[in-house]
């Protein structure tokens, strides 16, 4: 089977899983809607809601060891074991827990920079989420050493791992990329990036923020050889106010803000909420039916999860295929006269369910209000923006652009309906700007 392209789910199925989510289809006070604003946040899964709002309603402490307590705690417990486990494909190391995945990111990278005694400079690149390339920038500042930038390629909207290995030199403490792009939807090649990092220095430690890419695809720590991961449940389908970190074994041990009397690569402070890691095991029992519908014979965890984030990710690239290129009947993006698509690849197979796109004759932020108008939920990333001025940027796109991010429980008819959409108000805005020129 040829899957360059990917491969839908039958609508049948596809309709089934997006039952399982909340306001997939409407707003309760806007109406009918498509959410294609997956890359800000994600839809939510019911479960992960209902079980988070469900221990939320206990007043027993999780680590009492006798009663409800000690049932809210087997949560706590099991649900590091799992994001271990099964999300991030790791038995070793430990688990960082904070308020956001933003927070864990300047946790560990300030830990490493602070602990590590050798080295002048710490290397990351324009592309990265302003969490991630702060926290590298702050620690440097801190420790007072070279702070590296790498910039993108343009015309792919990703990073190069020869321009990787042009920033970094013997004396680099740490690399930070990104696993996939939140505004070209670029996949980089984390394995050989840090591969080819490690030829020049062992010692180095590589980090990568995956809370744009964990969504969309597999996260395997170990076949990466990273030291530092991130992921943010909000955005994978699950609730607000946590975000979880994956450190090496290397990393966990190293002196950081933790109680005293715990063991050295503890890094929990305070009393876990269980309903968050409730939440998460929500979303990864819901990959990994996704997973056990397509393979019921196999039986571990992580094999299922891995099978259903695979799965996910080929629905979402026939998704992408056809939004780039539509039907016979009904034109894509890449064919609608005044639309451009930014950091347009060919090989779909290096990106994510993301597009940055423009229409002529209509600025970012009317057009993000004018898809609004038509029921299309989607997110202007300007140039004028703290949060992308660098990014877009280093991607060579002026002015910004529309990110568009539908999500894999989506379908056939709702990248059709964005389609019409698209082409009606690129049309409206290319009769416009000839009224206005003649």
């Amino acid at each position: 089977m040829d899957t360059r392209n990917g491969v839908f789910f039958s609508d049948e199925y596809q309709e089934y899983l997006k039952s399982q989510f909340s306001y997939a289809d409407s707003d309760p006070e806007y109406g009918h809607r498509l959410f294609f604003e997956n890359s800000g946040g994600s839809l939510r899964l019911k479960q992960a809601v209902e079980i988070k709002r469900e221990l939320e309603e206990f007043p027993d402490c999780p680590e009492r060891a006798r009663g409800r307590g000690r049932d809210l705690g087997v949560f706590v417990t099991e649900g590091t074991r799992e994001i271990m486990n099964i999300v991030f494909g790791t038995s070793q190391g430990a688990l960082v827990t904070d308020l956001t995945a933003s927070q864990a990111m300047f946790h560990a990278v300030s830990t490493i920079l602070d602990n590590v005694k050798w080295g002048t400079n710490a290397v990351t690149t324009q592309l990265e989420h302003p969490s991630a390339h702060d926290a590298v920038e702050y620690a440097c500042i801190r420790t007072g050493r070279e702070f590296r930038e790498i910039p993108a390629n343009p015309k792919t909207g990703g990073i190069d791992v020869e321009e990787v290995l042009k920033h970094v030199d013997e004396n680099t403490v740490l690399v930070s990329v990104m696993a996939a792009s939140n505004i070209s939807g670029n996949i980089m090649d984390i394995k050989e990036i840090s591969r080819r990092v490690h030829e020049i220095n062992p010692d180095i430690y590589v980090v990568s923020d995956a809370v744009q890419h964990a969504p969309h695809c597999v996260i395997d720590v170990e076949d990466w050889d990273v030291d530092v991961c991130n992921f943010a449940p909000y955005k994978f389908f699950g609730v607000r106010g946590c975000g979880f970190a994956y450190v090496s074994h290397r990393v966990a041990n190293m002196f950081h803000a933790k109680l005293l009397f715990k063991a050295p690569d503890v890094w929990a402070l305070g009393t876990p909420a269980p309903g968050n890691f409730a939440a998460m095991m929500a979303v990864i029992d819901y990959v990994c039916s996704i997973g056990r519908h397509f393979t019921p014979d196999k039986q571990g965890a992580r094999e299922l999860f891995v099978e259903g984030m695979n799965r996910i990710h080929m629905q979402e690239r026939a998704l992408l295929h056809r939004m780039l290129e539509g039907t016979k009947e009904l034109p894509g993006l890449r064919h609608i006269p005044g639309v451009h698509v930014y950091t347009d690849i060919e090989d779909l197979t290096k990106k994510d369910l993301i597009v940055a796109m423009s229409i002529d004759g209509i600025g970012l932020v009317e057009l993000a209000e004018e898809y609004m108008n038509h029921g299309v939920t989607v997110f202007e990333r300007l140039s004028s923006s703290q949060y992308s001025e660098r990014i877009v940027g280093t991607l060579g796109i002026k002015d910004g652009a529309i990110r568009v991010s539908p999500l894999h429980c989506h379908g056939k008819k709702d990248i059709d309906e964005y389609l019409r959409i698209t082409r009606s108000i690129a049309r409206a805005a290319g009769n416009t700007q000839k009224n206005a020129e003649g």
